[in-house]
């Protein structure tokens, strides 16, 4: 397994960079100098400028996401029908004392008040169709394409638009490194937990450009995919997408559960969800869901007057960093990882911009960088996302915001995570939630007296996650350590719904036994080129296979499906992390069993009591097989990938295909 030699991250006090310790201690830095754990600031280039210290916490209340209005006008009274586009506007995502952000989101093209950064929730029910035309309005006033808020890396495996319906979705070649690319900017979305037909699913290959009028000649206005699947979704709908547009259909066959919808682009996602665009999609009814009243409510419902109380809340909790005139902050250079000031692509096989992870250095909550939240003395619903980046999130409810390690004065009850509801309640003191993990939790406010203060706090690193047993330093207790506030205020409402301990939650269908069991790697591969490269320098992160002997066979996106499930088959999957780093590991199309976890030299164990029921993601940890279980009942072709997302956008994504082969529109 490798060893990091550590990370650079943007949790640093007026803004600088810190080192953070990492497992094997001290760092080297290219001008010879040895940095030990947690010392000083290291090189010039460009970091945040707005100290996380001095943004006012617990100042802005929540904001607790409206529900997306449908479209106005639709011929189909079966289908709940959403046009839904990507805009880029400002919002006071930090404290109304400080300058607001330009981000992205998504709203009605029906209704521009409803562009918010996350997105309106999709409020969905089980067996009722949902048809969203996803565009892309990534334009301004004057119908030009709007370049991308973030430093885009040209030299991935990526969209490249440049390179013509003949070089899209590739790796380009370079004579010498190349400035970022600043054209126009692709999307397509995935509904992240959907049990979706190829064509619906979002895939990275399918995306599309804004329709602009100042597109420059020769470009890719829409990914290898995308002709493809706009042919089927006519022939099965009777419906053709538009220039700068897609039309996906979710069935909602499928468990009540916590979805949610964000960008999915070849080799950009890091950089477009971390713009803004997400949301969450909130399916409910069917015989997986429980009658209404058994559950804290109120959620948010179309219509709702100004002023009503909510006892059922999403939370998307995200990191972010911010420069002084407002404007978010992601790195610009691959210096601020590690240090390494190139030479770059292609004098070596260093990217110029990708960074292998990100540690943003405020935290931010339904848009919202430490808000604060007034909740009665009784119970509530909270949705919890961990829309980060690459941080996982430890959580805790106490009564102090910096004691480390803090006591839990809260319990959490988790009740379902991305797959719907659990076999039963579970009592939690702390919630651990990796990249795209969902967990649906009870919170019992219940007796605790009026004025009472009480936090959101994170115990998760500021730096990769290395997973049980192994020791790491707890997210900077001033800044990355807390979340938000709720604040216990008068009881002004009844409270109908039933003890979390009393809860009967609808009974789950195991799957069946497997007919194929696969073995699968997850890899990090380093710098071949030492010197001038430090040794150890991560390039790129890999998925692959497993040999007969037990070796890893590393793979890349371009490289031939090697998953090929018989349509309706059942299959185990065995992950095989030989890398030092947990992932978490979603598969799209389907919800899976966790089976159990197996260190490279020790017994099986079972899945943690917060796993059981179905999952879409799951974290695999180093030095172990994590096997998980799933049936694949849609025909068509689909990705598997690590939901760190700068892993995603460098080779840790797969596709793989359901029911044959599947051809490519080139």
């Amino acid at each position: 397994m490798i060893a990091r030699r550590g990370v650079l991250v943007a949790g640093a006090i007026g803004g600088t960079a810190l080192v953070l310790p990492s497992s094997n201690g001290a760092v080297a830095l290219p001008n010879g100098t040895v940095v030990a754990p947690g010392a000083g600031s290291v090189g010039k280039f460009p970091v945040p400028t707005l100290d996380p210290t001095t943004i006012p916490k617990y100042v802005t209340d929540l904001v607790i996401p409206p529900v997306m209005p449908m479209a106005r006008h639709s011929q189909r009274h079966d289908i709940d029908t959403y046009v839904i586009g990507v805009r880029q506007f400002s919002q006071q995502v930090l404290p109304p004392t400080l300058p607001s952000t330009t981000v992205w989101g998504y709203g009605s093209l029906g209704d521009n008040n409803t562009f918010n950064y996350p997105s309106f929730t999709i409020e969905a029910r089980v067996d009722q169709p949902v048809r969203v035309t996803w565009v892309n309005d990534l334009v301004d006033d004057q119908g030009r394409f709007l370049p991308h808020l973030l430093t885009v890396d040209p030299t991935l495996h990526w969209a490249n638009p440049p390179g013509g319906n003949t070089g899209r979705d590739s790796r380009p070649t370079f004579t010498e490194t190349p400035p970022p690319y600043d054209g126009p900017v692709p999307i397509v979305t995935h509904l992240h937990g959907g049990h979706s037909t190829e064509e619906s699913d979002g895939y990275a290959e399918a995306w599309y450009l804004p329709c602009a009028n100042n597109i420059p000649p020769g470009f890719a206005t829409v990914g290898s995919f995308y002709n493809e699947f706009r042919e089927e979704f006519a022939d099965e709908h009777g419906l053709k997408w538009e220039p700068g547009t897609a039309t996906f259909q979710y069935a909602n066959r499928q468990r009540a559960a916590t979805l949610w919808f964000h960008d999915h682009t070849l080799g950009m996602t890091r950089l477009n969800v971390y713009a803004g665009p997400a949301g969450f999609y909130l399916l409910r009814g069917g015989e997986c869901d429980l009658p209404k009243g058994a559950l804290p409510g109120p959620a948010p419902a179309f219509g709702d007057p100004p002023g009503t109380r909510y006892h059922e809340i999403p939370l998307a909790i995200q990191d972010r960093s911010f420069n002084s005139d407002g404007s978010l902050f992601y790195p610009t250079s691959r210096e601020f990882f590690d240090g390494f000031p190139g030479p770059y692509i292609p004098t070596t096989d260093v990217s110029p911009y990708w960074n292998p992870e990100f540690f943003a250095n405020t935290m931010v909550v339904n848009g919202r960088t430490w808000p604060k939240l007034e909740v009665e003395p009784r119970r509530y619903r909270l949705r919890f996302l961990n829309g980060c980046n690459a941080r996982f999130l430890i959580l805790k409810i106490a009564d102090n915001p910096t004691a480390r390690p803090a006591q839990s004065a809260v319990p959490f009850w988790q009740i379902g995570n991305e797959g719907g509801f659990l076999p039963a309640p579970v009592q939690l003191e702390q919630l651990l939630l990796a990249n795209a993990e969902r967990a649906d939790v009870i919170v019992d406010f219940t007796g605790i007296p009026e004025g009472t203060e009480l936090y959101l706090i994170n115990e998760g690193p500021d730096a990769p996650f290395g997973g049980r047993g192994v020791p790491f330093d707890a997210a900077d207790p001033d800044t990355t350590g807390q979340v938000m506030k709720f604040v216990v205020g008068p009881l002004v409402s009844k409270d109908k719904s039933v003890p979390p301990d009393k809860l009967k939650l609808p009974k789950i269908r195991p799957l069946g036994s497997a007919s194929v069991t696969r073995r699968l790697s997850l890899n990090e591969v380093t710098s071949t080129n030492v010197p001038p490269v430090l040794p150890d320098t991560p390039v790129e992160t890999l998925l692959g296979t497993v040999d007969s002997a037990g070796n890893p066979v590393l793979l890349g996106w371009a490289d031939p499906v090697t998953e090929n499930p018989r349509l309706n088959a059942t299959e185990t999957w065995e992950l095989y992390n030989f890398t030092a780093d947990a992932h978490p590991i979603h598969i799209h199309e389907v919800a899976f069993e966790v089976v159990n976890r197996q260190p490279f030299n020790g017994p099986p164990v079972p899945p943690e009591s917060w796993e059981r029921g179905f999952k879409d993601t799951v974290i695999a940890y180093p030095g172990e097989i994590t096997r998980v279980k799933a049936t694949f009942d849609h025909p068509g072709r689909f990705v598997w990938h690590c939901h760190i997302v700068e892993h995603e956008d460098n080779e840790m994504m797969r596709p793989y295909q359901i029911g044959g082969r599947h051809k490519k529109d080139h």
